[in-house]
């Protein structure tokens, strides 16, 4: 199996600027290397806002129809999230867009409720692992991060993906938990944060990072904007997986 490549977008976002911010995130894809996979961070469209309603966008919307072609033109999966409205709810839903113009979507599953989030958007019930190039990826969700339940891995990927707007007031907590997800579960890990400042003040210090199935940084992209591109090896996974099997002692349980 082949290695993957992927390229993770920490940037500023423009607040509740969704034409700005697909103008400024499209350059940045533009000079993006080869990859298979772009990473951008959660709600990227407008920033962490709780305007569902007068923000949200459709299923047919300008933000879809631009990573449809962002995925076309790159030739790499183009993911990350924004405030969307179906059959009368919405959500903070991760979009996984294929370059033939196919894909897949994740409902953010644990909302924020100390911003109220679950006051404004509906939750997902249905977690998502989709396949590029053999590899077998899981992406949710900010706050999803703190729930292991959640991220658990039963043997059904190799790697686990967070885009966030994660405020520099907790780093801590993004720092520790992100290693401490792809230690327990045997598998990659990319958490994807902003930088910069939202309209509420509320202050982000990216911090994105990709770790190894043994927790080791392979990327720290620290609190600088700008693309930062790492490659994983599929041949080291599955080595170390053989060699330390701890998956094969799990506890069994349904959620």
């Amino acid at each position: 199996m082949q290695d993957l490549t992927l390229t993770l977008i920490q940037d500023r976002i423009h607040w509740q600027q969704p034409e700005a911010n697909r103008r400024h995130f499209e350059a940045l894809i533009a000079q993006a290397p080869s990859s298979d996979l772009i990473l951008l961070p959660e709600m990227f469209s407008t920033g962490f806002s709780l305007q569902s309603s007068q923000l949200a966008e459709t299923m047919s919307g300008d933000s879809i129809h631009w990573m449809t072609r962002m995925a076309k033109e790159s030739g790499a999966v183009v993911a990350g999230s924004l405030i969307l409205e179906d059959d009368g709810h919405y959500y903070n839903r991760l979009i996984w867009m294929r370059p033939d113009g196919t894909f897949a979507f994740y409902d953010k599953r644990h909302l924020f409720r100390m911003a109220d989030e679950h006051h404004h958007y509906t939750p997902g019930d249905e977690r998502l692992v989709v396949t590029l190039n053999g590899w077998r990826i899981c992406p949710l969700v900010c706050y999803d991060l703190r729930f292991p339940v959640w991220s658990r891995n039963t043997s059904s990927f190799d790697l686990l993906l967070y885009v966030a707007n994660w405020p520099e007031k907790r780093r801590l907590h993004w720092q520790r938990l992100l290693p401490a997800r792809a230690i327990e579960n045997l598998c990659y890990v990319a958490g994807l944060n902003r930088v910069g400042e939202d309209g509420n003040g509320i202050a982000y210090s990216g911090d994105s990072v990709v770790i190894s199935p043994k927790g080791e940084e392979l990327l720290n992209a620290g609190s600088d904007a700008g693309l930062f591109t790492v490659q994983l090896n599929h041949e080291e996974l599955a080595s170390y997986r053989e060699k330390f099997p701890a998956h094969l002692d799990a506890d069994h349980f349904h959620l």
